[in-house]
């Protein structure tokens, strides 16, 4: 492929809901363009983007995928990406790069869920947006529903430039409103046209609506247009395009993916309408301490960001980047401004797909794939030595779901950790962690799904077999009322024998407090040098688990007494002693149960909002308040014992029909009713 001035760039994002047609339109354009032959389809399992064995057997898009292609003398550089809710950090991941996000709307199904999540983040991040409505060569499909959805959804910026001409099975061509022309597809390819005599009063009223929505936004245009002189089609366009860049005008176009039905009418748009890279903002950048600009010039310093990679079992690591600024050419040396690793970039292509076209150089704007970095991850900048730039990093949604991982076999787990990690590099979504109060390595995800497909990925890349089970709640012990033992430790075995004796009172300290020790020890009743070996003693007992076995915690114990043998007395010896009275003294405290108690933040549409509370007070929840958002969604906060949220993210998709999200993290912890710390007392000493 040869290379492209940053002016002659597009970097689109496809998104949208699951089963919108992102794939297919993303064949059809690569079809139009020339690139392939003929249109795969997501059922057969042959299309490009969804190359992945895992996706061909679920249907589904699993992670972004490049499909760059060339029109009419441009480079459209584009990445579709999965439509499951479990797989939206790949979102994050190509708004960061993109220009303009194409949104694939079902004209059937309409707005669902992942349009909206992935519209907040284009908003989020000042993307250039475009409307593709699809499907409308089947039954049930309603431009003007779908219309009118998006309009209520996404405000007064929402702007058809095309009508469907037909609906149904008898779609077959789009009304230009900029031309007043109509392109027909009946013979496979367009034909231009007159405007059908059916439709010809609608289309001057859409058309006169959208003269009049692009006129208002400059002031020249707009005086003119009042005097009654009628704005050119290259006007109106140079106009919309200024919207466009700047994320105020949101052009809606449709089509089907599956015809291909006005497909070529998207590219068109997408070369004349949308933005370059030269036309997006400078990219706000940190150097050291301070922030800078930086403009896309192919004549500036090389800079380079890597927003995606990809862990393969026989090249290594495939790093995706934008080439920020300056040009990037193979065998450069460039460092990576997170760590300071040096790494050359032997060797620069494009990717389409699963395949791969080495490139002599790529400048400013345009995207590239480089194999085997050192120690380069998702998000990490590449630049010259000694330059401290680094681009702000991506954006990602919080894990909600835990599962623990269990290896197969001794040679699963010795392969494991390596396995894991590259996975994570490849998925910043998941994140992994090791609990020391359960003994579980957990796994977490945005959803079952994700989890499902990633230990999938484990064996089936990396040959490790894993089990999992549920995610254990971390309990703690604690105590509710005064008490006091004495700890004696003798033995007597030839030779010196050990003896120790210490006398402790415990008290309940505040919730949150920990531990303290209190050291009363008079006129030598224990020598200095073994008080310490109490304490040790003490706090051993207390991690290695209460009389239930669960960490104790917010106890004061108090050394008021002792005794001890010139001979026989060791540090060994008290710390046993320790040990002893402290689980002797703990018997008689009041021993309870404490559970672990998070902070909710759960966001859902206004119309699930009785349910959620319902819901959480049934979890044993208390709402702490909730507002509405600019969006009119609810934003519900309150705290719940976590042992009642473990598998909460399956649980609020079915109340909310996948709408709501959430985010918990760990509040505080808080006495268990008894009758509930039985059951939990008696699941751990099963397990």
């Amino acid at each position: 492929m040869k290379v492209f001035s940053p002016d002659k760039i597009r970097n689109v994002a496809l998104v949208g809901h699951s089963g919108s047609g992102k794939t297919t339109l993303a064949e059809a354009l690569l079809f139009r363009a020339g690139k392939i032959q003929r249109l795969g389809t997501v059922e057969d399992g042959n299309t490009v983007t969804d190359f992945d064995d895992e996706e061909k057997a679920r249907g589904m898009s699993l992670s972004l995928a490049m499909a760059p292609f060339e029109w009419k003398g441009h480079k459209i550089n584009l990445i579709d990406t999965p439509g499951y809710v479990d797989f939206a950090g790949d979102i994050h991941a190509a708004m960061s790069v993109a220009g303009l996000a194409i949104f694939v709307v079902s004209a059937v199904e309409g707005i669902e869920v992942q349009t909206e999540y992935a519209w907040r983040v284009a908003e989020e991040l000042g993307v250039s947006r475009m409307v593709f409505i699809n499907k409308l060569d089947k039954e049930q499909a309603s431009f003007e529903r779908t219309l009118a959805e998006l309009r209520e959804r996404f405000g007064a910026g929402i702007a058809p430039v095309e009508l469907p001409i037909g609906s149904g099975p008898s779609f077959h061509g789009v009304a230009d409103l900029f031309r007043d022309k109509a392109w027909i597809y009946d013979s496979g390819h367009a034909e231009v046209t007159e405007m059908p005599e059916d439709m010809v009063d609608r289309e001057h009223e859409v058309h006169d609506n959208l003269v009049e929505g692009i006129v208002v936004a400059d002031e020249e245009m707009l005086e003119a247009y009042l005097e009654g002189e009628v704005p050119s089609v290259e006007e109106l366009e140079h106009t919309m395009a200024k919207g466009i860049n700047e994320a105020t005008v949101f052009p809606v176009v449709c089509g089907s993916a599956t015809g291909p039905i006005a497909v070529d009418r998207l590219a068109d748009f997408i070369v004349e309408l949308g933005p370059s890279p030269v036309d997006r903002p400078p990219r706000d950048v940190t150097a050291g301490d301070t922030h800078v600009d930086v403009v896309c010039d192919p004549d500036g310093d090389p800079l380079a960001f890597v927003f995606k990679t990809i862990a393969d079992p026989y090249v290594g690591q495939v790093s995706m980047f934008r080439v920020i600024s300056g040009r990037v050419t193979p065998e450069m040396h460039l460092v990576n401004s997170r760590n300071g690793q040096d790494e050359r970039l032997s060797r620069i292509a494009t990717m389409i797909g699963k395949d791969t076209e080495l490139v002599d150089s790529l400048p400013a704007g345009d995207i590239g794939v480089v194999t085997k970095l050192v120690d380069t991850k998702t998000g990490d900048t590449l630049a010259p030595k000694g330059s401290p730039v680094r681009l702000p990093a991506i954006g990602r949604p919080q894990p909600v779901l835990a599962q623990a991982l269990i290896p197969k076999t001794q040679a699963d787990e010795d392969k494991l950790a390596n396995a894991i990690h590259r996975v994570l590099d490849e998925d910043p979504a998941l994140r992994l962690e090791r609990s020391d109060e359960t003994h579980q390595t957990l796994l977490w995800g945005m959803g079952e799904t994700h989890l499902a497909i990633t230990i999938e990925k484990l064996r089936r890349k990396f040959g490790v077999e894993v089990e999992t089970e549920p995610m254990k709640v971390a309990f703690r012990e604690t105590i509710t009322r005064k008490a006091s033992a004495e700890g004696k430790h003798k033995k007597q075995s030839g030779g010196h024998g050990q003896f120790g004796v210490c006398q402790l009172e415990l008290e309940p300290l505040p919730r949150g407090a920990g531990f303290e020790f209190d050291d009363q020890i008079k006129g030598g009743a224990i020598p200095r040098q073994f008080i310490p070996a109490v304490e040790k003693g003490v706090m051993e007992t207390m991690a290695d688990g209460g009389l239930n076995g669960f960490p104790v915690v917010d106890v004061r114990v108090r050394l008021v007494d002792g005794k001890y043998h010139s001979v026989d007395s060791s540090e060994m010896a008290f710390k046993m002693a320790g040990r002893l009275g402290f689980r002797a003294a703990m018997a008689g405290a009041g021993p309870v149960l404490l559970e672990p108690i998070s902070r909710i933040e759960i966001v859902v549409p206004a119309e699930y909002q009785g349910d959620i509370m319902g819901d959480l007070a049934a979890r044993r929840g208390q709402v702490q308040g909730s507002e509405a958002d600019r969006d009119g969604r609810q934003r519900i906060i309150g705290q719940v014992p976590t042992s009642e949220i473990v598998t909460y993210a399956n649980d609020l998709r079915s109340i909310t029909q996948g709408w709501g999200r959430f985010t918990a993290t760990h509040d505080h912890y808080q006495e268990m009713p008894s009758h509930l710390a039985a059951k939990a007392i008696a699941e751990a000493q099963e397990d």
